[in-house]
């Protein structure tokens, strides 16, 4: 079997052997229903108790501000269906950006189709979210701002702390999607002004289907999936121990190694880009080249199509992908990339490589060695680089 070298730590992550050693005790021996009376099920409260304790530390919030669930999808159709549906009396206007997770994007349509307003902000050609505008759209009526923490396409930071600080003197809700931001980098929920957070254990080396939503003290918003009486009355269904064990051990690891993991995947993310933008003509790096997840790279090369260069690049042994891994299968170019501007030419010739800090030096030669090769053998099949070619010679 060939070495692989996975760059696609956006779409998840290699599940670590300390996170499964936690969460096997509780698919095998203490596998009690944590509802149950019996001391093997009720034990496993107090194990659920823990594992809130410390996530909520990590980002300064109460224990009992955080609620699991299945995973950021879910989280972000809670925050923003089960709002609107408390507040809906205040009003029915929500402010979003162009360039959110289909999560939200597709939650906003399904609102819009019950009556609310959508007001969809644009960002500038990094895929910052234009102030102006965002603070030009609230109204009297404005019930919620949902900006997500950092892009899951090209890796960009908002200005969370500054659009918190609106929101609350405005007396208007803020959430945010912190799936891709979660355990990679800081997030006071306090100092930031954030009232609801989406987070997802799969991105951080934890399991898959299970995630968390930070609802603050105060927010008072409904149950989004009923049937019982967990998650103190607000989501019902049979906690999922082994899965909330693991998101805890995962974010705890995160939470230690964060500050030397920065630092090793922002040097390595920036010697990938810098090896790309100087060796591969006719490329753009997309999003902002410094205020960007620290393994984030997005890059779109001129006159080629994405998904050849994905299969060429797993012919070698490099996984990467087009954009959003929820939207992988679609004809159509990454909505983010047009939002900042692309053409639609040129944003169907992307490359997203996001790396862990398990990834190596001579990892990211081997990709980028290989990266122009395909490129250069992609170009040269392509008509419309020969026209540009012999355009630009004459």
């Amino acid at each position: 079997m060939k070495k692989i070298i996975y760059l696609d730590n956006a779409a998840t992550t290699r599940t670590s052997p300390e996170v499964v050693e936690a969460m096997l005790p509780y698919f095998t021996e203490n596998f009690g229903n944590a509802s149950a009376i019996y001391s093997i099920g009720s034990s496993n409260k107090e194990v659920i108790s823990k594992a809130r304790a410390q996530i909520a530390g990590i980002l300064g919030a109460r224990e009992n501000e955080i609620y699991f669930t299945a995973g950021g999808t879910e989280s972000d159709n809670w925050a923003l269906k089960a709002t609107c549906d408390a507040y809906a009396d205040k009003g029915k206007h929500i402010i979003t950006t162009r360039i959110e997770h289909h999560a939200i994007l597709h939650t906003c349509e399904y609102l819009e189709k019950k009556g609310f307003e959508v007001t969809f902000v644009n960002v500038d050609e990094n895929g910052v979210v234009k102030m102006d505008e965002l603070k030009a759209a609230i109204r009297p009526d404005t019930i919620l701002i949902s900006v997500m923490f950092a892009n899951n396409e090209i890796g960009t930071l908002q200005p969370i702390k500054e659009i918190g600080e609106l929101a609350h003197e405005k007396g208007i809700l803020f959430h945010t999607d912190a799936v891709q931001a979660f355990g990679q980098v800081p997030i006071n929920v306090d100092e930031l002004h954030i009232d609801m957070l989406s987070s997802s254990a799969h991105k951080l080396h934890g399991p898959k289907g299970i995630g968390f939503l930070y609802i603050r003290k105060g927010v008072k918003i409904r149950s989004f999936i009923h049937g019982g009486a967990q998650e103190r009355k607000r989501r019902a269904g049979t906690e999922n121990v082994p899965g909330i064990v693991g998101y805890a051990k995962a974010a705890v690891m995160a939470q230690k190694t964060m500050t030397e993991r920065i630092e090793k995947e922002t040097a390595l993310r920036d010697y990938l880009i810098d090896r790309v933008m100087n060796e591969i003509p006719y490329t753009k790096l997309n999003g902002h080249r410094t205020l960007r997840l620290p393994n984030n790279a997005n890059f779109s090369f001129r006159f080629i199509e994405g998904e050849s260069m994905l299969i060429m690049l797993d012919d070698k042994g490099i996984c990467g992908s087009s954009g959003s891994a929820c939207t992988s299968g679609s004809l159509d170019p990454s909505h983010v990339l047009l939002a900042i501007g692309l053409p639609h030419e040129i944003a169907h010739g992307s490359l997203r490589l996001t790396l862990s800090e398990e990834t190596t030096k001579e990892e990211i030669d081997y990709t980028v060695d290989n990266l122009k090769q395909i490129v250069e053998k992609l170009r040269g099949m392509s008509p419309l680089y020969e026209d540009f070619v012999r355009k630009n010679q004459k």
